[in-house]
């Protein structure tokens, strides 16, 4: 397809001038290979002068004719080219004659009593087939021009190129008799292919090979600039649907036919109304009346307006019996009939057996053991009466299992036969494996299908397979023509159905539309928008300078600042807010040629406001003078003066230079950032203070002094740190309360206790009056009691034995006399025992006897303690006679 159709919105004189340029490329392209071939001058070559200049000319006359030959074949090709070019100018797809050929297609259907709805839809429809680049291929996603060979769609008449369906549908059938299998006879009414939007099914034999109108009369129909696109002018006499025996009567014409416009003349759906004249394509009508048919339960009449079709089900409820009789119940009246689950119970014809059927209607019928039965095999036949079971005939059963090969080898016996347990070689269903295994049993094998599902692109791996492969369930996720979807069917074969997703491309402001198939939003340029720029000014002011929709940058705000500044004042300069600003990249030297300098690039920046010239007054830090400054430079500053302002010591002034005074009381006191007073103090100290003032100069009294005295304490072990204030001011009781340090006297009473007193000045009291309490025991030690100190000194504690201390000591004497005896005949059998082991050892046992006599001895003896010694002593021999021969060598 030519791809020149997208941009047929364009005029005819932007074309031209595109044209000259291509004529320009192209001429020059011929002048550089004739300058190659080196038969021409290097100069290219003017067309409008046909050759080079008449100096050049005169000096080389050989070349003349050459050039002038070479000129006069390149301006006829030129000539050539132009008119061909105005051809096609001339048949681009201009905007057609829309309403003249919408009367003409009209004309019959206007004149009869149709719908406005109706006419607007079929109208509005054959306005957008005549619009130039509205129908687009979803094959190819190319436009679809007026004189292209195209396809109509039965099911959602949409237009298509011929040699695009004509692909479609050969790749469709292909894909679909390649996936079946080679054995298989193949059946064409089977193969089926689809539309591309709507997925209507089509024949082998409904594929389209002529390019016909859409009525299907005419075959290359021609183009018609006063008929629609692809029409060939006849009536289209297609049968109306829903068919009501009448044919659309409008010119060949795209897209659905519009409702039958004939009159009839019909009854309502009751018919209990006159019959009206109506539409033939809405001749049921409803009179809006109650229906009163009679309901299929036979007792009420429908309530429901006239409508069409069968009534509804009668939605009242009543008391009904089941088919048995035996219950009753509510129900809706519609579905009289019903069963209960209780059994019929019911004595049979017989008069010994009861129906077992579920609860139904009419007669029980006889009794099923009634008349002549066979026995379980069928092979005799017995008349007995139903209270009797037929025996079994002993003969073989021979029935037929449920193999449907065997029979079953048991005798004659009542139920079912077993299953069949003889053994018999299988072919797996794949036909691969072949196994003895009972016949009841089926028999896969466990290998996998290495066949192709019907999309050709994966394996079935399914374990032993017939050979009627499922058919794939994965996704196909194939990226579509469009390059932005892909594709959510189910795995098949051949090309994916084209994007059916509409994009809109608008304008910057998104005001103006226009809607293209999913693709082409990249070549199609947007729509022009006539309305005014809605984009949020970038800068302060509240509106843009008024300009139209556009995409890029807006052009730059030439309005005043007016902003106010940090100083109160408002801005006078040009906006400077979002300005386009061309910036340098730094210029760093190249390592080599290979290394690209980066171009320079425009950016969008914002630039402060310019500095504020308003002048205004200043004062200096201290309120010297107060001279004119412009705004922008208008910031405290010092004179240069020195401050002059009384200290705070009353007696000195600041000698600092200018400056910044903070929380001053008066104008001409200092502050908290004035120079302070350096001046020692010179007051006279208190009375028995030693120590200088450390104050610098100050009005106000000397603070008491702050400084310590360090002494020892009364009873000198502990450091006493006293402030000079205090000392200076106490008496003498205070200030032997300060040298005390609040610890207990360390000292010792003639008691032999601790003084109880704190640390204190003097001698420590007497002992009489010491009450620590000490304890008393009695002479066998054995009794105790406390007492205090002042009664030991005096004598009066004391405590005497009694009868239990003498017995007490009497049982202690006892014990320990037994104690002794008890350990010195322990020794005596110690030894005993020592002495019958040493004659054991002496007598000469067995040898085996020997080792086990030598452990018993080690352990109750102290043998092991002897070895010890003899060792160290035969390791001092040894060593002491290693010496010696040493020494002697040496």
């Amino acid at each position: 397809m030519d791809r020149r159709s997208r941009g047929r919105g364009r005029g005819r004189g932007q074309k031209r001038e595109t044209l000259s340029q291509q004529l320009t490329g192209e001429q020059s392209k011929r002048t550089s290979v004739w300058n190659q071939n080196g038969d021409c001058a290097r100069k290219p070559l003017n067309p409008v002068s046909g050759g080079m200049k008449n100096s050049e000319k005169s000096k080389e006359p050989g070349t003349n004719k050459k050039f002038e030959e070479a000129c006069a074949k390149i301006q006829e090709s030129l000539q050539r080219f132009v008119q061909t070019q105005e051809l096609e100018e001339s048949s681009e797809e201009d905007e057609l004659e829309s309403d003249g050929i919408l009367n003409k297609v009209l004309s019959s259907y206007e004149g009869t009593h149709g719908d406005s709805n109706d006419f607007s839809k079929t109208r509005q429809n054959l306005l957008d087939t005549m619009k130039p680049g509205a129908s687009v291929c979803l094959i190819c996603i190319e436009s679809v021009k007026r004189t292209d060979s195209v396809w109509s769609c039965k099911g959602c008449y949409c237009i298509l190129h011929l040699t695009c369906i004509q692909k479609w549908s050969k790749d469709s059938l292909y894909h679909q008799t390649h996936s079946l299998d080679e054995s298989s006879e193949i059946d064409n009414t089977a193969v089926k292919w689809c539309c591309p939007k709507c997925r209507k099914e089509y024949t082998q034999m409904e594929t389209p090979q002529k390019y016909l109108c859409f009525c299907g009369k005419t075959v290359n129909p021609p183009f018609d600039p006063w008929l629609i696109p692809h029409s060939c002018g006849r009536t289209c006499e297609h049968k109306l649907q829903p068919l009501c025996g009448h044919v659309c009567l409008l010119l060949c014409h795209s897209g659905p036919c519009p409702p039958c416009p004939k009159t009839v003349k019909t009854n309502c759906y009751c018919g209990r109304q006159s019959p009206e004249i109506r539409r033939c394509s809405a001749r049921e009508w409803s009179c809006g009346k109650r229906c009163g048919h009679l309901l299929s339960c036979g007792q009420h009449n429908c309530d429901e307006p006239c409508h069409g079709g069968p009534c509804p089900p009668c939605p009242r409820q009543s008391f009904q019996s089941c088919m048995c009789g035996q219950k009753k119940t509510n129900r809706p009246c519609a579905s009289p009939k019903w069963q209960c689950d209780a059994v019929c119970g019911q004595k049979l014809s017989c008069g010994n057996h009861f129906c077992e059927k579920v609860c139904h209607g009419g007669v029980c019928g006889r009794c099923p053991r009634a008349g002549p039965r066979s026995c379980p095999c069928g092979k005799t036949m017995k008349e007995l009466p139903c209270t009797e079971d037929v025996p079994v005939c002993g003969d073989s059963c021979e029935k037929l299992l449920e193999c449907g090969i065997h029979r079953c080898t048991e005798r004659c016996h009542p139920g079912p036969c077993g299953t069949c347990r003889q053994m018999r070689v299988k072919r797996c269903r794949c036909g691969q494996r072949e196994k003895s295994v009972p016949c009841s049993k089926e028999y896969t094998c466990e290998t996998k299908c290495k066949r192709l599902r019907d999309c050709r692109r994966h394996t079935c791996s399914r374990k032993c397979c017939d050979g009627q492969c499922p058919s794939c369930e994965q996704q196909c996720n194939r990226t579509l023509m469009c390059r932005n979807h892909k594709c959510n069917s189910r795995c098949h074969q051949g090309p994916c159905y084209p994007c059916r997703v509409m994009v809109d491309i608008t304008c910057s402001c998104g005001k103006t539309k226009k809607t293209v198939p999913c693709g082409r939003e990249k070549a199609t340029k947007p729509p022009r928008c006539r309305k005014p720029c809605c984009i949020p000014p970038a800068c302060q002011h509240p509106s843009r300078d008024p300009h139209r929709c556009h995409f890029g940058n807006c052009p730059p705000c030439s309005q005043i600042c007016n902003e106010k500044l940090d100083c109160g004042h408002i801005c006078p300069a040009v906006c400077h807010v979002a300005v386009l600003t061309k910036i340098e990249p730094p210029k760093i030297k190249r390592a080599g040629p290979w290394e690209v300098v980066p171009p320079p690039r425009i950016e969008m920046l914002d630039y402060p406001c310019p500095p504020c010239q308003v002048p205004v007054p200043v004062t200096c830090y201290g309120k010297h003078e107060t001279p004119n400054f412009p705004c922008s430079e208008a910031r405290p500053w010092s004179c240069g003066k020195s401050c002059g302002r009384l200290l705070g010591c009353g007696n000195h002034s600041c000698s600092l230079e200018c400056h910044t005074v903070v929380n001053a009381s008066t104008e001409l006191q200092a502050g908290e950032t004035c120079q302070p007073c350096e001046e020692s103090c010179s007051k006279p100290r208190p009375a028995g203070c030693t120590h200088f003032c450390l104050l610098p100069c100050h009005p106000d009294p000397c603070p008491p002094c702050q400084q310590r005295y360090r002494k020892k304490c009364h009873c000198q072990l502990n450091t006493v740190y006293i402030p000079c204030h205090q000392w200076t001011s106490s008496t003498a009781g205070e200030k032997e309360k300060m040298l005390s340090c609040q610890n207990k006297c360390p000292k010792m009473i003639s008691c032999g206790h601790r003084c109880p007193i704190l640390c204190h000045q003097g001698e420590c009291p007497n002992s009489t009056n010491c009450k620590k309490k000490v304890t008393v025991r009695c002479q066998c030690k054995r009794q105790k009691q406390e007492f205090p100190c002042t009664m030991k000194q005096n004598g009066d504690a004391v405590i005497l034995c009694d009868n239990l201390c003498v017995e007490a000591q009497e049982k202690d004497e006892r014990e320990k006399s037994a104690l002794e005896q008890k350990l010195k005949e322990e020794e005596q059998q110690r030894q005993q025992k020592e002495m019958e082991e040493l004659q054991r050892k002496f007598e000469g046992k067995r040898k085996k006897h020997r080792k086990f006599q030598k452990d018993v001895f080690l352990e109750n003896s102290r043998w092991p303690i002897y070895q010890w010694l003899i060792a160290v002593f035969l390791f001092g021999v040894a060593m002491s006679i290693f010496l010696y021969f040493c020494l002697l060598k040496d």
